[in-house]
């Protein structure tokens, strides 16, 4: 394949002025065979499988920077959800394993590790059950290790009982790291029809149908997306806006697709996906709502955002699967709200609640992500927004998620820094209305019908 002196001077020009990069590479392995009815010795083969497959993937991360000239922010690692493989050792704290998946991850000098997780979308086994309850422990006693559960599909419904179970989870993990604000949640997040490719943290882990070991990675470019949009124009035709997020979407997918490849080679594993989603950063010129208010959204959250949240998600996608029959993931556009310092100055405004990053989670790539609530807010209150993110997955035949972060001490209104990629929130407020009857009934909500599609 050649390339035109306009293409190159178009690539640098993303790498250089528009915040282009591969936002993470992640390397999954499988952990199947670690499993033992000795919990120490499960331990034990956790680490060093972990190490033996992933102790190169931080100098080829290096490796492709320097010949390519391509910056990857995040080197991650994804493994088996820990539920199943903890099964067979019937231990029910399984807090020592993930400190051995953390030691293992500062070994290798990865950023986060995936995969401390569990499927209770219709049950809770023993080995689930350890888990969950291993969760507020285990975030705030490590660094690098990231929890996923998923609570509901379109085929099973949503599990209730587990989705109030989980909601006191994230509380008591927030009480456990209440002098950072928090932050164990972070770490932490939800699933309604979750993927078993996905290369972003927190929900980052290998799903059951992967082989031995895959090399799945993340593109991001919501700078290159809003320069071109900028260029076009405000007189061009919503047509002429989608053609041109298409375009480039195309673009980024190739260069992410060429990284992978790369990548996969060198570390002697397999190339899976490349996950193509626009997922921004605190960084200005790095934002989602930026790209909304260009299309037309006066102010993100205001009328019309939706459908503008709604031509960029779909847009994005078409153009990465016009670039590769390997886009996975989630891939589309992410409104983490801390992260995006266009959003979080539409919460500051006043332009964007709650409800309406409700209603935007119907046409995003994942959910409501990284938003802040008070820290006293009630878990039957945290399990009505979650049931409800849940719902709008199932209903929609969609990935939903959510990550909430409820701030001990802090009020609706109050600011919290995070700092780094993580950024800053403004508590937002759940209402003061709840849903305590619905909590306690329990249960799970079935299917929809249009889950029969055999």
């Amino acid at each position: 394949m050649t390339f035109t002196d306009q293409e190159i001077l178009e690539t640098v020009r993303m790498f250089e002025l528009e915040t282009l990069d591969i936002r993470t590479v992640t390397l999954g392995i499988n952990l199947f065979d670690c499993a033992d009815p000795d919990l120490e010795s499960t331990c034990e083969k956790v680490y060093t499988k972990v190490v033996h497959h992933a102790r190169a993937l931080q100098e080829v991360a290096r490796s492709i920077t320097a010949d390519y000239g391509i910056k990857i922010v995040n080197r991650r690692i994804a493994v088996t959800p820990i539920a199943w493989v903890a099964a067979a050792s019937g231990a029910e704290d399984l807090v020592p394993l993930a400190r051995a998946l953390d030691l293992a991850a500062r070994e290798v000098g990865v950023d986060f590790i995936g995969g401390f997780s569990a499927y209770v979308y219709k049950g809770v086994s023993n080995a689930d059950r350890a888990l969950l309850e291993s969760i507020p422990r285990a975030l705030p006693e490590t660094e690098s290790v990231c929890a996923s559960v998923a609570l509901a599909s379109t085929r099973a419904g949503i599990n209730m009982d587990a989705v109030a179970r989980y909601s006191g989870i994230v509380l008591e993990t927030a009480q456990l790291t209440a002098s950072r604000g928090g932050i164990g949640c972070a770490k932490l997040v939800c699933f309604c029809n979750a993927v078993e490719d996905n290369p972003f943290v927190a929900g980052a882990h290998l799903g059951v149908g992967e082989g031995e070991t895959v090399l799945n990675v993340g593109v991001s470019g919501p700078g290159v997306v809003r320069s071109a949009i900028a260029r076009l124009g405000p007189e061009a035709d919503l047509l002429a806006v989608a053609e041109t997020v298409k375009r480039t979407a195309f673009k980024v997918t190739r260069m992410g697709e060429l990284v992978g490849r790369e990548a996969a080679r060198r570390l002697g594993t397999t190339f899976g996906i490349v996950d193509i989603s626009l997922a921004p950063t605190p960084a200005a010129g790095d934002s989602v709502s930026d790209i909304l208010e260009l299309i037309g959204a006066e102010r993100t959250g205001a009328p019309g955002t939706t459908a503008a949240l709604a031509l960029l998600t779909d847009a994005v996608k078409k153009g990465g699967a016009m670039a590769s029959s390997s886009v996975g993931g989630l891939s589309g556009a992410f409104i983490p709200v801390s992260e995006d310092s266009g959003m979080l100055a539409a919460v500051r405004d006043g332009a964007l609640s709650l409800a309406k990053l409700e209603a935007l989670t119907s046409v995003c790539s994942v959910g409501l992500d990284m938003v802040a609530v008070p820290g006293d807010t009630p878990a039957s209150t945290l399990c009505g927004i979650i049931a409800d993110e849940m719902a709008v997955g199932m209903i929609n035949h969609k990935t939903t998620a959510v990550r909430i972060i409820p701030v001990p001490g802090k009020r609706p209104g109050d600011t919290v820094e995070w700092g780094g990629l993580l950024g800053t929130a403004i508590v937002q407020d759940p209402g003061r209305f709840g849903c305590a009857v619905l909590f306690a009934r329990g249960g799970r909500i079935p299917p929809p019908l249009q889950s029969f599609r055999n």
